[in-house]
């Protein structure tokens, strides 16, 4: 499998149309369905108020980001990171929303619908008519939320990169991904192992009539093209 890009916004507000801004972007690369150990974060400057709704859930404050980095300014590093990979959010279409909004607003050009992938869409599919909440999710995966007292951008993107996970078959499907990686590299340094002599050679099985008729045989059909001669 490719590598893929598992993202979660943080905002100023529930809806984009009506000004609330990016403040917060996490995003996490995965390999296999693995995290390979790259992320990327950012705290942004809104350049105006948060909602006091929006912080009840996130606890971004308006002095936590003030002096942060605009969007413009991080622009290029994030679009470098998520590149041309598939993009994996929960409830795709609000943080698309947010990205896309953020990036027209610097004239550039958004990551094409589809190349985002949305596990809240996965989820209904799945578990139709049940909750499908990230939160909901991670309770029936029996994903521990021990470190989460509020949404944050980066560790919503942790928690999303196991639910992806768990939506594709789960901890066994990983643990096979990561077997067959292992019996890759394996083969792989097989194929560069050299041999030297045995310090004791092995001692013979067969009768000396044996090796007369084999030498002869040699001697005969084989003559000075035996391999061994």
């Amino acid at each position: 499998m490719a590598l893929e890009i598992v993202l979660d916004t943080e905002t100023t507000g529930i809806d984009h149309r009506k000004g609330h801004r990016l403040i917060e972007i996490g995003c996490i690369e995965i390999e296999d369905l693995l995290p390979t150990g790259r992320t990327f974060h950012r705290f942004i400057d809104p350049e105006r108020e948060i909602e006091p709704d929006a912080i009840r859930i996130h606890g971004i404050t308006n002095e936590m980001v003030r002096g942060k980095p605009k969007f413009a300014a991080i622009i290029d590093e994030m679009l470098e990171f998520i590149g041309d990979r598939k993009i994996i959010a929960h409830n795709a279409s609000f943080d698309r929303g947010f990205i896309n909004m953020e990036l027209e607003r610097q004239s550039r050009m958004p990551p094409p619908t589809e190349q985002w992938i949305d596990t809240l869409e996965m989820a209904r599919l799945k578990f139709p008519g049940a909750a499908n909440s990230l939160d909901a999710l991670c309770r029936r995966f029996n994903i521990s939320l021990a470190e989460r007292d509020l949404h944050g951008a980066l560790i919503d993107a942790r928690l999303l990169a196991s639910v992806y996970l768990e939506l594709l078959g789960g901890k066994e499907r990983g643990l096979d991904l990561e077997m067959v990686g292992a019996r890759a590299a394996a083969a792989q340094s097989a194929n560069h192992v050299s041999y030297g002599a045995r310090p004791r050679p092995l001692a013979s099985h067969i009768t000396s009539a044996e090796a007369e008729a084999h030498e002869a045989f040699v001697k005969k059909y084989l003559k000075d093209k035996a391999l061994w001669a």
